[in-house]
């Protein structure tokens, strides 16, 4: 019998990032699905903070050299690869040199959020995308972990709905208590647009925050995982009221556990 297989993107994860519950989700939620028998491939973002030196990193020529248009600007695509030893684990890396050099995550030393946050969470939705199409690689299973990941559902629902890579899987969508107050430029919605989408499609995107991409991620998923104890109370009711399947929030160890027997419900429906 074939291995299935899941598709982790995350937003944070340990050792590359300091050590918060999203990051160590991040960080051990592959391994233990791996080690439970599944394939799996895991991406985030190359966030300057992240010390290539120190965690090994390096660029996958052959991923690597694609241009990823945004508000008609070509940005090139870097893919880089690291190895956690002790998991037996890769961790894809998307990177580019406008986007992701700061030594920041989502703020700069002010606290200001970043104009280009928009942006930015378009180049790395796209980019593992693109990315996991390189690599002729089709999950059974997307589990997408934070609001940086939170356009990933409706671009494989639309936009990358026709590639044989993506036609048949299940998404999974991760809400967290990572939530900011600011809203993304009134231009976000032609740049997010790829071909294949439709403008009811992104209709809900004319006022861009952090509800609107929770929401989209959430009626584009199968499936819901409440991955904090603090999720906004709205975010959680709209969740609820889609009629989804959720697994709700625990703080036992052997949480993977659960995850995993979700992922194999979704998949068998």
């Amino acid at each position: 019998m074939e291995k299935k297989r899941v598709l982790y993107v995350m937003q944070e994860i340990t050792p590359y990032l300091p050590e918060t519950p999203m990051s160590k989700i991040g960080r051990f939620l592959p391994q233990k699905t791996q080690e439970g028998g599944k394939e799996i491939r895991t991406f985030m973002p190359r966030f300057g903070l992240i010390n290539e030196r120190r965690n090994q990193l390096h660029e996958v020529i052959r991923l690597s050299g694609m241009n990823l248009i945004i508000d008609d600007i070509d940005h090139p695509l870097i893919i880089k690869v690291a190895s956690i030893q002790q998991a037996r684990m890769q961790v894809y890396f998307i990177d580019n040199e406008d986007f992701f050099k700061r030594k920041f995550i989502f703020r700069d030393k002010n606290d200001k959020f970043f104009d280009d946050n928009d942006e930015r969470t378009i180049f790395f939705s796209k980019g593992v995308l693109e990315t996991v199409k390189k690599l002729g690689w089709a999950p059974d299973v997307v589990h997408c972990n934070g609001w940086y990941s939170g356009l990933i559902p409706i671009y494989l629902r639309t936009a990358y709905k026709n590639n044989p890579i993506f036609s048949n899987l299940k998404i999974v969508y991760s809400l967290y208590d990572d939530d900011f107050s600011e809203k993304f430029s009134k231009k976000f919605v032609g740049k997010m647009k790829s071909p294949g989408m439709e403008d009811k499609d992104l209709e809900v995107f004319s006022h861009t925050d952090y509800k609107t991409i929770n929401k989209s991620a959430i009626d584009y998923s199968d499936a819901i995982i409440v991955g904090s104890e603090n999720v906004k109370p709205e975010i959680l009711e709209y969740a609820e009221k889609s009629g989804k399947p959720i697994l709700e929030y625990t703080d036992s160890e052997d949480y993977h556990a659960a995850y995993n027997d979700f992922y194999d419900k979704i998949i068998g429906e």
